[in-house]
């Protein structure tokens, strides 16, 4: 019986290169629509999506966007997973570099408004994917349950600093603090997105700093201007 020989290391090597090229060609064009559909879900939110709809925006067919996500609920997933990757690095990590305490909870207050004056206009999907998917169990839900969780986590730990460096009263309850803060960001959506009222913005800010000044809060400094890392801390929203 003949021997089929085992390929030689050059041939192994390009045979590697070209898997290799291939493999970061899918991920680039598996990056790419999801970015573009983030952009669509902005305006129609996680529902309007459809393989046939981003197949129309990206140019390809049907049967090339399916391939890099095997389902509907999968390509909603991964916007969410994208969206709240860019939530970290615009609102999250670009605070890490203030000091723990209150200079920090500040920043990352500044940097949720910076963010949040931009989706006035073009959306958040948390709020839209809140209101779409809150009666609705399953993956997609539970993905941007666990998104939005993980960012109130890290708020809360901040809030908690605060009392540790003594910021804030040691008596104060970080969760109903955590509440209040929410609420303005939800307030601010509402009021400017869809009542287009003037000043929500400011009012939004007084509101914080009202927060912080009846949790015993000294420092009522002018609020930190928010920026974007060039590139992504090693530290972790979770930690």
């Amino acid at each position: 019986m003949p021997v089929t020989p085992l390929p030689t290391k050059s041939v192994r090597a390009a045979r590697a290169g070209r898997e290799g090229r291939a493999l970061q060609k899918g991920q680039q064009t598996k990056a790419a629509i999801v970015d573009a559909a983030l952009g669509l879900a902005t305006q129609i939110g996680l529902e309007g999506l459809s393989i046939g709809a981003l197949a129309e925006v990206t140019q390809m067919s049907k049967s090339g966007v399916f391939a890099h996500f095997g389902s509907r609920e999968e390509l909603q997933i991964s916007v969410i997973r994208e969206y709240h990757a860019r939530f970290e690095d615009e609102v999250f990590y670009p605070a890490l570099d203030a000091e723990r305490g209150l200079p920090r909870l500040r920043q990352m207050f500044a940097n949720w408004m910076q963010r949040t004056s931009v989706e006035i206009d073009s959306g958040c999907i948390y709020i839209s994917g809140a209101v779409e998917f809150d009666d609705r169990p399953g993956p997609v839900r539970d993905a941007l349950a666990s998104s939005v969780g993980t960012w109130h986590a890290a708020m809360r730990r901040a809030i908690v600093q605060c009392k540790d460096e003594g910021h804030l009263d040691a008596g104060i309850d970080e969760d109903q603090v955590l509440f209040e803060i929410h609420g303005l960001i939800l307030a601010l959506h509402y009021e400017a997105r869809f009542l287009k009222t003037p000043g929500s913005i400011a009012r939004a800010n007084a509101g914080f700093d009202n927060i912080l000044r009846r949790c015993g809060a000294a420092d009522m400094a002018p609020r930190p201007v928010a920026r974007v890392p060039a590139s992504k801390p090693k530290a972790s929203i979770k930690e």
